[in-house]
């Protein structure tokens, strides 16, 4: 309420002319004059006056030592002008000198201020609420308070904000978006890279305090024998201990020469690394010292570690019954937190979050959407199945990426969905049924019989049975029931499969002929080394490009093994890297057999053993391979059979031929 409160008197009266000795302005009559002709403020309640007395009071007290502490010989007329034109009221501002002012009385100066009644918020006059919009200082700040460029740019993009947005600006307002953050990434980088080198400068950094070289020691120290026995006794090594261990020896192994502890070699710390990483991790040792050759050091830790956290939950859009907007429009109508995958997909979701069993939804259960892992839509975006196409899924269950090449269809041409299991292809025949696949058939035969079973396929798939060590994150038992002898029983299995799988692709398909080999595997064995195994006992395919815009390319070279570099045309997917399942994709094509394409030899000429079991001792003096004679050998299949089943207790049927014994 202002000055005026002060013992409730009423409002001041204004200043009469003859205050001032001096006769007033032409500038200043006028604004007397303007002054006097607009009308007065009302008066305040008497309500509101005795409400807020004592607050006056306080105020004109603080407001009165404040213009005592003035000192004499400051420039009272600068500070008071000061304080007027820094007032937010333009029409109110005062104008003219304080000359007219008796300067040895305070009261004449209080007057012109209490007609700023600055607590009130009542009936304000036109002048004043137009001085009220103006901007200050303070909102004239810039809004981002780091730069992102230069201040000409951010000059220019402050305007273009000003300005309203048309169909004319729009154009040029997002390129001016599309800069800003193209500068703020580049920024981003500039910075990374710096705090990186300045970390690496101070790891660097040789340290010459005593007990700073004590500690670099004790920290990079390898246990000894007696030491691990130790650990051993008690239980195990702490975990805390552990995790301290493997970050030391990989930062050693990092620059090993000059961070190693004298008097060890490489291989203790990567032994010692490889046991910290099967303890700490739950692997067994082989599986961890597998997994771990695969990567540089710091990226082997890394992949453990993403092990160890689950994959988002995807789904894919079944096109056959709707489109994925529409999908992802009823699914956030019932409190589905999702958005799209990526660019590399345009029928995949990924959701955050649920309010509903994503998998008991009415859209589920209708065949709108699949529960399906990111992963497994590369194989079937590779294959790219061309409508009233013959497509063969050698393993399908439980019918994934069999509904997905369907869709691809639009349910024209014939899906073949074989199963070696049985009992999955229940599970197969229910999801095709349910997402509206009429053009699947659904069989179950080992799929190295496919060949002579059915053949001449445009397309083949072939999701090859696996050691699973790319989904560790699904299922954790891999850590420890994987050993040697079943990676080589698998890689033996596969390198039957695709053999059988190029067998059944008709070269002479118009529109296909293509293969696609797949496995949920990240492992040399079960990749590459089936891949250039198909390579060099099937002359007339090719590797070709996967159609895959992400994904490491195959390794050509690996541990002493040198692949055929077409190799490095395959994808390989990582949990780390692509925050997916561990995958591995490749694509053949087959190709008419030439002449000389019959004979399976290797790169040396030489007939190959592995397939004929036919070695270098076993030819005759013309050097031709020597043979087996069935009609000879049957006599001893049969007589063996025989006495399988006596072991058996079954009653054997008789004999056809009898067993020539040596005389």
């Amino acid at each position: 309420m202002g000055h005026r409160s002060r013992n409730k008197q009423p409002p001041p009266e204004p200043l009469k002319e003859n205050a001032s000795p001096k006769k007033p302005g032409k500038r200043k009559a006028d604004a007397v004059e303007e002054k006097a002709a607009r009308p007065a403020k009302k008066a305040k309640d008497q309500t509101q006056k005795s409400k807020k007395a004592s607050k006056t009071k306080k105020k004109r007290a603080s407001s009165a030592d404040a213009w005592e502490d003035v000192e004499d010989d400051m420039d009272v007329k600068a500070q008071a002008r000061s304080l007027f034109e820094d007032s937010d009221g333009e029409d109110d501002a005062f104008v003219g000198d304080l000359d007219e002012f008796d300067m040895d009385d305070d009261e004449p100066l209080r007057g012109p201020i209490q007609a700023f009644d600055f607590d009130t918020d009542e009936e304000e006059s036109e002048t004043e609420i137009l001085g009220k919009t103006k901007k200050s200082k303070q909102i004239e700040r810039p809004s981002q308070i780091i730069p992102t460029g230069s201040n000409s740019d951010s000059d220019d993009s402050d305007a273009d904000s000003d300005d309203p947005i048309t169909m004319a600006n729009m154009e040029a307002r997002s390129r001016a978006l599309d800069a800003q953050a193209a500068a703020e990434a580049e920024l981003d980088m500039e910075e990374m890279q710096a705090a990186a080198f300045d970390e690496d400068a101070e790891e660097d950094f040789d340290m010459d305090d005593e007990d700073e070289q004590v500690e670099v020691e004790d920290v990079s120290h390898l246990p000894t024998a007696e030491e691990k026995e130790e650990e051993k006794r008690k239980g195990g090594p702490d975990v805390h201990v552990v995790q301290r261990r493997m970050r030391q020896c990989v930062r050693v192994l990092g620059k090993f020469s000059k961070r190693a502890e004298q008097g060890r070699s490489r291989s203790e710390y990567v032994e010692q690394l490889v046991s910290d990483i099967a303890s700490y991790y739950g692997y067994n040792e082989f599986l961890a010292e597998k997994l771990f050759q695969l990567f540089p050091v710091a990226e082997a830790i890394e992949f453990f570690e993403a092990n160890e956290v689950p994959r988002p939950v995807t789904i894919r859009t079944n096109t056959l019954r709707t489109r994925r907007r529409d999908l992802a429009q009823a699914l956030v109508n019932r409190g589905v937190n999702l958005e799209p995958i990526g660019k590399w997909t345009n029928v995949g979701l990924q959701v955050f979050e649920s309010s509903v069993p994503i998998g008991a939804t009415p859209e589920y259960l209708a065949g709108h959407y699949m529960l399906q892992a990111a992963s497994s839509f590369l194989p079937v975006i590779a294959l790219a199945p061309q409508p009233n196409e013959r497509v063969l899924d050698m393993a399908s269950a439980p019918g994934g990426k069999t509904t997905h090449i369907a869709a691809l269809l639009q349910n024209t041409g014939v899906v073949f969905a074989n199963d070696a299991n049985k009992a999955r292809t229940k599970s197969l025949s229910a999801n095709v049924h349910r997402l509206g696949c009429k053009n699947v058939v659904v069989c179950s035969y080992d799929g190295r019989e496919f060949p002579k079973v059915m053949g001449g396929f445009d397309r083949v798939l072939l999701d090859a049975p696996c050691s699973g060590t790319g989904v560790i994150s699904k299922d954790s038992s891999v850590k420890v029931n994987k050993s040697e002898r079943d990676f080589t029983l698998l890689a033996h299995l596969q390198k039957q499969l695709i053999l059988c799988a190029i067998d059944s692709v008709s070269p002479d398909s118009k529109t296909g002929g293509y293969l696609v080999y797949s496995t949920c595997s990240v492992t040399v064995d079960e990749n590459e080394a089936v891949v250039d195994y198909a390579l060099k006992k099937r002359p007339n395919v090719k590797l070709v490009d996967t159609g895959l815009e992400f994904g490491r390319e195959g390794y050509t070279k690996y541990r002493g093994k040198v692949f055929n570099p077409s190799v490095s045309l395959t994808r390989r997917f990582y949990p780390h890297v692509h925050n997916m399942d561990g995958f591995y994709v490749a694509k053949f094509k087959v190709e008419k057999r030439g002449k000389n394409s019959t004979q399976e030899t290797s790169n040396n000429g030489k007939v190959d053993t592995e397939v004929t079991g036919i070695t270098e001792t076993n030819v005759d003096e013309k050097g031709e391979p020597i043979g087996f004679d069935d009609e000879e050998d049957r006599p001893y299949l049969e007589e063996a059979a025989r006495r399988r089943m006596k072991a058996k207790g079954l009653r054997p049927p008789p004999r056809t031929s009898t067993v020539k014994t040596a005389a």
